[in-house]
């Protein structure tokens, strides 16, 4: 039990009842996605480095011709 002593002199005696269930929901949710991001963080950090890097896809002859022309550089052939 704890007492206080308010300005007109009177005694309030208040008990301390634990946790707010609130908080301790509060703390629980944080924790949960505080684990989560780490978690995210290091399984991102282990595929970087275990993972091969992802190969690019092979550019058309269509595409790579009509990149030339744009560079003025004149196609193989013509």
């Amino acid at each position: 039990m704890a007492a206080f002593a308010d300005g007109g002199g009177n005694t309030i005696v208040g008990e301390s009842k634990g946790l707010n269930p609130a908080l301790i929901v509060l703390l629980v949710v944080v924790a949960l996605l505080l684990l989560f991001f780490i978690g995210n963080y290091a399984l991102y950090v282990y595929a970087q480095k275990t993972l091969p890097p992802k190969k690019k896809k092979p550019i058309s002859k269509k595409k790579l011709k009509k990149e030339r022309l744009r560079q003025g550089v004149s196609a193989p052939g013509e």
